[in-house]
């Protein structure tokens, strides 16, 4: 009786624990680390922390988890090249902590496929806000896997929404981080139609565009690349002036 109630606390834990979303948060500031552990955890969320590259390789061979929080501004390997790491190992969702103004390595980290970004100085509730709603559209993703549309075909590629996977018209598999397919996935959802920036941004990141925030251009820059679509005479995701983009195609749900 003692060795059944045990295992049913431990497979009652397990589940738990599993329910929990895991985050890794790698930054050099020990009082950063220990503010978003404590708060984090407050909220319901499991939290590892790594301070620099080395130890967040040998964190992530320890773990699985469900989000990063990256400082772009590490010593010595910088938080670019974790980055770019992470996305050879895994689609998971990234959010970077960016120094204030610091245009150019936020978009190159945007570029390298982060699903969103927080400047510094940051209020936590605020990153817990972005925190949730990365997760949300991941779990959503998801389910729409589990529903009755397999698959999206457009211009000759399939969007597989079960496995979250793109294959060109040939059939070959184009890897898609997960910002790039939640953009696709909005764009074709709502195609032929004109989609600002402050839509699409609503959409994707629930908040609303500043007046230097380019990081949907950089999205969708990225995902044309990925879908062989000309930025200078782009036929599949078109460019609206003064409005947005819109994805001209036929749309067809499997």
């Amino acid at each position: 009786m003692k060795h059944d109630l045990h295992n049913d606390r431990f497979l009652l834990y397990k589940c738990i624990m599993e329910q929990t979303p895991h985050i890794l948060v790698i930054d050099d500031d020990r009082e950063i680390r220990d503010l978003l552990s404590k708060f984090l955890e407050r909220n319901q969320m499991r939290v590892t922390s790594a301070r620099d590259g080395r130890e967040a390789r040998r964190v992530w061979s320890q773990g699985h988890y469900h989000l990063v929080v990256l400082d772009l501004m590490l010593p010595g390997e910088s938080g670019l090249d974790i980055a770019r790491w992470l996305r050879s190992q895994t689609n998971i969702p990234i959010i970077m902590l960016t120094a204030m103004g610091d245009d150019t390595d936020r978009i190159i980290g945007l570029e390298l496929g982060a699903d969103d970004y927080v400047a510094k100085p940051f209020n936590p509730r605020e990153l817990l806000a972005r925190i949730r709603a990365v997760l949300r559209r991941a779990t959503e993703t998801q389910e729409q896997g589990n529903g009755e549309v397999r698959e999206i075909v457009f211009a000759g590629w399939t969007l597989e929404i079960a496995r979250r996977r793109l294959l060109n018209p040939a059939g070959v598999e184009v890897p898609l981080t997960g910002g790039e397919y939640d953009l696709l996935l909005a764009l074709l959802e709502r195609a032929n139609r004109v989609l600002t920036r402050d839509m699409l941004l609503d959409l994707l990141r629930g908040r609303q565009a500043g007046p230097f925030d380019r990081a949907i251009d950089v999205a969708v820059s990225r995902l044309r690349r990925k879908l062989e679509d000309d930025g200078r005479n782009a036929q599949l995701i078109k460019t609206v002036r003064g409005g947005g983009y819109v994805l001209a195609a036929d749309v067809e749900r499997r």
